[in-house]
């Protein structure tokens, strides 16, 4: 069985407070987008993991994470696992958290397990705090440590977005360590639900640009040169995406997709 898990980005994103257990509580819209990984499990006699395309740093994949987390409480066989690695890491693009979450369903699916929507989110909040936005993996506005969710109404169909990876890797728990929590801008829900995505610049932001690299500026720049409507750093960076009622022509040596929402 192979399955696609895709990159979200964020629609605003406030850093409301640190919480006393060291993480913070956030505001946000999290919008998934085609920036795909490929994921594929089969039945297999010994236990085995691999991954091709981007290098994964580090010991412990979060796919292996998430298989020990119902190997835990069901009867899983060994499986053989390969990851197709291809969405940008450290680039705030959810990717690696994406993977966590699509391993949880893919297992639930292939073997029976019925588990239900929110068990998997209880089983993906346990293995990184936006693995849980990823099950239901629709736009959604997020609270909390990004584990509380209710309905919003953004629609960017039939808009393309141009998402840059600028090839810097943004470790999240740093950008979150040199923050500075600007509280809660409780109107960010009803501006994103309210107002016309050419009139998000300057309303709608990223606490985290505040303390971002050059480039992520430059790049925005570039892309309100070519005629995006609204350009942002997502999540903690540090991939820059625009939005566009056409395709641009973009020309840039970083990684980057181009397509239509």
């Amino acid at each position: 069985m192979i399955v696609f898990p895709n990159a979200k980005i964020n629609i605003g994103l406030n850093i409301v407070e640190q919480r006393p257990d060291g993480f913070h509580n956030i505001e946000s819209c999290f919008y998934p987008v085609p920036w795909f990984d490929a994921l594929e499990v089969i039945e297999a006699k010994k236990f085995s993991f691999t991954s091709s395309g981007i290098d994964i740093p580090g010991k412990g994949n979060i796919c292996l994470k998430a298989y020990e987390s119902l190997k835990n409480d069901f009867d899983l066989p060994p499986i053989s696992i390969h990851l197709l690695k291809n969405i940008p890491i450290g680039a705030g693009l959810g990717g690696g958290s994406a993977d966590g979450a699509f391993m949880l369903k893919l297992l639930n699916d292939k073997f029976s397990l019925a588990i239900s929507t929110r068990q998997l989110q209880t089983y993906a909040s346990k293995l990184g705090s936006d693995c849980p936005f990823f099950i239901e993996n629709k736009v959604i506005f997020v609270e909390g440590t990004g584990d509380i969710f209710s309905p919003i109404n953004v629609d960017l169909k039939g808009l393309f977005v141009v998402i840059i990876y600028p090839q810097i890797h943004f470790a999240t728990n740093s950008a979150y360590n040199n923050i500075t929590p600007s509280g809660s801008a409780a109107e960010l829900k009803n501006l994103l639900e309210a107002t016309p995505v050419k009139d998000w610049l300057n309303q709608i932001t990223n606490d985290f640009e505040k303390k971002s690299d050059g480039i992520v500026h430059q790049l925005k720049d570039q892309l309100y040169a070519q005629g995006a409507l609204y350009t942002s750093m997502t999540g903690s960076g540090s991939a820059v995406y625009g939005l566009f009622t056409e395709a641009p022509a973009i020309e840039t040596e970083h990684p980057n997709i181009i397509a239509q929402l």
